[in-house]
């Protein structure tokens, strides 16, 4: 069996529990309440700020690989463009400000998974990252192809443009990529490695669920309640 097939029937429930987390099935409806969607927004950004860290340091760990860091680089060029404007277009359209959005404070999970991935991203080489980036891209192109396939419309334009970016059409070609070369490193891996490839792979999963759920049940730090 394949490494990402064989990681993902081992871990098949957590995955599960993610990408069909009430967040997602709300939002693809259009019944969940704006303001945990608000509180989800301001607080990816905050996380984007370390992907785009990660990206960065990956890309720089590609070397000699270029095409491996080609393949980054336009990943993260897609972020700083057509992400980057719909984060803008979005807090517009939900009422959040520039200051607002700019002083945003991680919530206890937006701060330990951002310093998990940075610490990765130090810490690991460069299939280590790649370990990650599959799991941060695979589950959202799952979610959203599922809310796709079922014909979702949450009458909602921020709801609706934050599913199609992250589409088939946007990140089932980057996924792909990443499930190959996760593959591969798996295949040559030795048990050691194998077992931390897995480990950096089930503990963002980990982070992914708990994502959602700090954001759909808001969780603050004990000095903010």
């Amino acid at each position: 069996m394949p490494f990402v097939d064989d990681l993902r029937a081992k871990y098949h429930e957590q995955w599960e529990a993610m990408v069909t987390h009430p967040f997602v099935t709300e939002m693809g409806d259009g019944s969940l309440d704006i303001a945990k969607f608000r509180n989800y927004f301001r607080q990816d950004y905050v996380f984007c700020e370390d992907l785009v860290k990660l990206t960065s340091i990956a890309i720089a760990k590609a070397a000699p690989d270029y095409e491996a860091g080609k393949v980054l680089n336009g990943f993260l060029t897609n972020f700083l463009s057509a992400e980057n404007d719909l984060f803008l277009n979005g807090f517009h359209d939900l009422g959040v400000t520039a200051e607002q959005y700019h002083s945003t404070e991680a919530n206890p999970v937006t701060q330990a998974f951002g310093d998990f991935m940075v610490r990765t991203a130090f810490e690991g080489d460069f299939d280590d990252l790649i370990a990650l980036f599959y799991v941060t891209e695979g589950t959202y192109l799952d979610w959203a192809s599922r809310l796709i396939n079922s014909g979702a419309e949450p009458n909602n334009a921020v709801y609706q443009g934050w599913i199609d970016i992250h589409s088939p059409a946007v990140l089932g070609d980057l996924v792909d990529w990443f499930a190959a070369r996760l593959n591969d490193t798996g295949e040559r891996a030795g048990v050691a490695e194998a077992a931390n490839l897995e480990r950096i792979f089930r503990t963002t999963l980990r982070y992914e669920y708990l994502f959602w759920e700090a954001n759909y049940h808001g969780q603050l730090w004990q000095d903010e309640r």
